[in-house]
C-alpha cells in the first residue's frame, strides 16, 4: 500500500485498531512514524514499539493500551492536523493548548518531533501534526 500522507496512514491505523480493541497494530516504519511513536510512548498512549521487516518492507509493531473494566483504549481522540494539502505551523507562541493541556499536541520542530508542552519549554515552533488526548 503506498500512502503518500504516512502519518494519516499510521493515526487511522492505530485508530481502527483501537475501536476493535487490537493487542497491537502495525504501521510502515519511517523515520517520521517512528519520532510520532516515540513521544506517544513518552506520554503514556501506547505501550512499547518495535521495528520488524527489512529494507523496504520494515514496520512498526505498536502495543496498544486500554484501561478500566471494559478496556477502554487509552487513546480517546487521535486528529491529524497539518496535512500535505494543507499544512499547519505554529509559532513558539501561538502552539495550542489541547483539552487545556489534558491531552497534547504533537509537533514537529527544527529539534525534532516533541509534544506541544516541551516545544513550549525549548522555545521553538514547528508544523502541528496531530491532537492526541
Amino acid at each position: 500500500m503506498a500512502a503518500n500522507d504516512t502519518i494519516s496512514d499510521m493515526l487511522t491505523r492505530i485508530r481502527n485498531a483501537c475501536m476493535v480493541k487490537h493487542q497491537q497494530t502495525q504501521v510502515p516504519s519511517t523515520k517520521m512514524t517512528r519520532s510520532i511513536a516515540k513521544v506517544l510512548q513518552e506520554e503514556g498512549f501506547i505501550g512499547n514499539y518495535e521495528e520488524t521487516g527489512e529494507g523496504v518492507h520494515k514496520y512498526l509493531s505498536i502495543a496498544l493500551k486500554y484501561q478500566g473494566k471494559g478496556r477502554q483504549p487509552v487513546i480517546g481522540t487521535l486528529k491529524r492536523v497539518s496535512r500535505p494539502g494543507l499544512r499547519v505551523y505554529s509559532k513558539r507562541k501561538d502552539i495550542p493548548r489541547v483539552l487545556g493541556g489534558i491531552g497534547i499536541a504533537i509537533v514537529s520542530t527544527s529539534h525534532g518531533v516533541m509534544t506541544d508542552r516541551e516545544a513550549r519549554r525549548q522555545g521553538v515552533g514547528g508544523e502541528i501534526l496531530c491532537y492526541v488526548w
